[in-house]
């Protein structure tokens, strides 16, 4: 009874987490609020001349602008066009989170999206985040009128469900296809530039992404892809040229976001915010004539190593387009039109153009500061008497930068005027991109409220539990407090993996000294250690060296023969234990066969997906055999590995450990069965690069097991350090862009939001779970009935719970942080994952399984 209280009270603790965690995100992520309706030109405004009818919008995914203006780039084409002067080239700075949604809905509104959106890029049949009723340019070419087609990423369709009159749409998330997403766009081209009865064609490609994803910048896939792309904007531009229903279209090759040195995004690196931004058109040479300094191709970065030619914002794009085809800027966007563009119209109008870019800026102001438009009423003159910059409060200067703007508008001669209302947008625009987020801080202290109560219950329920070393019952809480003091550094948290590489260095020397004062070598430390210092150079993690050389990257794409014997070992190593393990009931022979044929199924996928993702990376004693594979469809095999894994995981658990008649050691061996198959499911969801990791961290759990002097508490320390120090091992980051999507789709033919997360959510934690799976086989050794493993529950809630509070506090604290949205806001998701995701369904879920199985024996 008293047990059974005791898990319930755990239990409860466990409970207040989710719900913790969950309230404090509902008031840290709020949905921004939008002007609701569409614009409409006010009488002010007066018609609106369009320099083009049409707007062809080609956006290439993780379009970074070396790709574009870099001497080594493929867009060779692109580049002559800009250097005749048809083309204008931009590098568009694209703000954090640098994923798809956000930054369409950025392009789209002129807006700047909430962080929240990051969720919703990942939750593919999400329908919140539509854009349906929002205004945006392409709701303005609609209700003018106007008919729209897309082909590309669904993204679109999901964002602006009916608003295209054809469209065939593709998942952004088969990042291992370079080329079918690709040419289901292409082979629309030829057949909608022949036709008259559209206004706008929105093309999504999204195989260089995917390049990236998958093989990094550097990629050998990398220029051909430019090449093709390249190819492309040749074949549409050539159309406007010879076509003449084209004749007036305007044509964008634009990025949604960039990439980093890894091929991933969604932080705030250089590279990930620097995605290229191209106007095209024949029209153009006129404008670019009268330009004092016209681009010329190619060309070296002006500023940093990304930064080619003028940089403009991203949100820009809103009002330029809305503006060249005489519709109305959207209603909440935050863009200023384009300057080399204002010259497509005549002097007389382009102070007219800014004109009305400035007043749709200012209906934002006044809804963002209630007081404006009494103090532009009371201020309409004060600039003649004071400078506005002198003002007692922004929203006095704000008004009084209006005041002005009205009182010179056709005073002033039109080039002044274009000079100063140009000022003024990109005024209004600094400070409005600048105002903090709509925090809701009731609920965020509730979430601190509950996660502090869930600390409070959790360290009293543990320390009753305590007693069997001295030495973990000190260094737990020490561990634990760092790393929360830690969450308060940005710094700290874009390199958190040092923290953890630090702190498994200290502790496995403290558990040598343990052992050499107990007269024992220590042998087993010291080789655990000098396996720890291989795992940390695997992958270069964090921001400030991510794409660093690595053995991952670097070493294996120069020595792709040791890989592979690796990768051989560490199957071979999962098979011996296999045929040890399974099946003994029936016999060695079928343990034989079955264990074969699952690694074997296993290894050959793992040997067609590298073939197919990487092909350089597969040495050519290998290829013969991958090209017999090919003829299997990736899907299939993942399905027939799975299909193996699970047939061997519920005949083990029936007939084997829950069986009466099964002695005692044939349920030893069945119990370490499981953890072997969960082991091969590991490594089918594991990049092929860092498969032989899953060997090292097997030699380290059996260094482990020998250590009889480490107690239940030790083991609990252990596993949580090597838990953290493995996921970033394998590549993991507090950063959006070291998301690994590149397994989420095995065995999967089609998108399944369930099925893709749970897949997404092991890729990502292949470390922490493999520790999660040891840790109740090495508490269930030390004996001591269930105190050990309720002891290890409470203290891995305390931990998550303490470092809730913790991270919640610094997100509470430094809210209005420049970097609050680039490195706290994403190690708020990432806390998250750990407590929602590994937490519970690794932790609590897989763990308590084989803690079952393993204290029944």
């Amino acid at each position: 009874m008293r047990g059974s209280s005791s898990w319930l009270l755990i239990a409860a603790i466990n409970v207040l987490l989710p719900v913790g965690i969950l309230l404090f995100a509902k008031g840290f992520f709020p949905y921004k609020p939008f002007l609701p309706g569409l614009a409409v030109f006010g009488e002010e405004d007066g018609p609106a001349s369009a320099p083009f009818d049409k707007v062809v919008f080609m956006v290439v995914d993780a379009l970074r602008s070396d790709f574009v203006y870099g001497e080594k780039s493929g867009f060779k084409f692109t580049q002559s066009l800009i250097s005749k002067g048809a083309a204008i080239p931009y590098t568009a700075y694209a703000t954090s989170p640098t994923v798809t949604m956000p930054r369409v809905k950025a392009i789209t509104t002129g807006s700047i999206p909430g962080f929240l959106d990051v969720i919703l890029n990942l939750a593919e049949s999400d329908t919140t985040s539509t854009l349906v009723h929002q205004d945006t340019w392409l709701a303005q070419i609609k209700a003018n009128g106007g008919k729209l087609v897309m082909y590309g990423d669904d993204t679109w369709l999901k964002l602006f469900p009916g608003t295209f009159e054809r469209s065939d749409g593709t998942s952004s998330f088969f990042v291992s296809d370079f080329t079918e997403v690709d040419n289901n766009v292409t082979r629309h081209i030829d057949d909608e530039l022949m036709r008259n009865d559209w206004n706008a064609m929105v093309m999504h490609y999204l195989g260089l992404d995917h390049i990236g994803h998958k093989s990094g910048p550097q990629s050998a896939f990398m220029i051909p892809k430019q090449v093709e792309m390249d190819g492309i904007v040749e074949r549409i531009y050539t159309a406007i040229e010879k076509q003449p229903h084209l004749h007036s279209t305007l044509f964008i090759l634009a990025g949604d976001h960039g990439m980093n040195d890894a091929g991933n995004h969604g932080g705030s690196g250089e590279g990930e915010t620097s995605p290229a931004l191209v106007f095209m058109s024949p029209k153009l040479e006129k404008v670019v004539a009268l330009l004092d300094n016209p681009p010329k191709a190619p060309t070296e970065p002006i500023n940093g190593e990304f930064g080619f030619y003028s940089r403009i914002e991203q949100s820009d794009l809103a009002p330029t387009i809305t503006s060249l085809l005489g519709l109305p800027i959207p209603k909440n966007n935050l863009g200023v039109m384009i300057q080399e563009l204002v010259t497509m119209w005549d002097v007389e109008e382009r102070a007219d153009v800014m004109m009305r870019n400035a007043r749709q800026l200012c209906g934002i102001v006044a809804a963002t500061y209630p007081q404006f438009e009494h103090l532009a009423a009371n201020l309409q003159s004060a600039w003649k008497t004071k400078p506005c910059n002198e003002m007692d409060s922004e929203a006095e200067e704000l008004a009084c930068l209006w005041g002005q703007a009205r009182g010179t508008y056709k005073v002033w001669p039109a080039e002044e005027t274009l000079e100063f209302l140009t000022k003024l947008c990109r005024k209004y625009q600094e400070k409005l991109s600048g105002v903090a987020s709509n925090y809701d801080l009731r609920l965020m202290t509730a979430g601190v409220v509950v996660m502090l109560t869930a600390s409070i219950l959790a360290i009293a329920k543990l320390i009753p539990l305590l007693g069997d070393s001295t030495l973990a019952e000190l260094l737990f809480p020490v561990i634990a407090a760092a790393y929360g003091v830690m969450m308060f550094a940005s710094s700290y948290v874009e390199e958190e993996h040092h923290f953890w590489y630090w702190v498994a260095t200290g502790w496995f020397m403290v558990l040598f000294l343990k052992e050499w004062r107990s007269g024992n070598s220590g042998f087993g430390i010291i080789l655990i250690m000098a396996l720890l210092r291989i795992v940390r150079r695997w992958n270069q993690t964090g921001q400030k060296f991510a794409g660093a050389p690595d053995i991952s990257r670097s070493y294996f794409s120069e020595h792709t023969t040791l890989l592979w014997v690796l990768i051989i070992i560490t199957y071979t190593e999962v098979f011996m234990g296999m045929s040890r393990n399974c099946f003994r009931r029936i016999g060695s022979e079928v343990a034989w066969v079955f264990s074969f044929t699952t690694l074997l199924a296993a290894f050959s996928f793992k040997l067609s997906f590298a073939a197919y993702d990487a092909r350089e990376l597969v040495p050519s004693w290998l290829m013969s055999a991958a090209e017999v594979l090919e003829e299997v469809p990736l899907v299939n095999q993942a399905r027939a590995v799975f299909g193996m894994i699970m047939a061997g995981m519920v005949y083990t658990y029936i007939c084997e450990i829950s069986s009466s008649i099964a002695s005692e050691i044939d349920r030893q061996h069945a119990a370490t069965a499981l953890g072997d198959l969960s082991e091969v499911f590991l490594l089918t969801q594991t990049r092929f690069t860092n498969t032989p990791l899953i060997f090292l961290f097997r030699l380290i759990s059996g260094r482990l097991s020998s250590l009889a002097n480490l107690t239940a508490s030790e083991i609990t320390v252990t596993t949580l350090i090597l838990q953290h120090v493995s996921f970033f091992a394998f590549g993991g980051a507090n950063a959006i862009s070291s998301v690994d999507l590149s397994n989420a789709y095995n065995g999967v033919a089609g998108y399944n939001v369930i099925v893709v997360g749970f897949l997404t959510l092991v890729s990502n934690w292949i470390g922490p779970i493999f520790w999660a799976s040891v840790a109740p086989a090495q508490l269930a050794r030390r004996g001591g009935g269930d105190q050990p493993w309720r002891r290890h529950v409470i203290a891995m809630t305390a931990f998550y719970a303490v470092v809730g509070v913790a991270v919640m506090a610094a997100c509470t604290a430094l809210r209005t942080h420049l970097f609050i949205w680039t490195v706290f806001s994403p190690k708020y998701l990432y806390l998250m994952a750990w407590c929602l995701g590994f937490h519970f369904v690794g932790g609590l879920g897989w763990g308590a399984f084989m803690w079952g199985i393993n204290r029944s024996i």
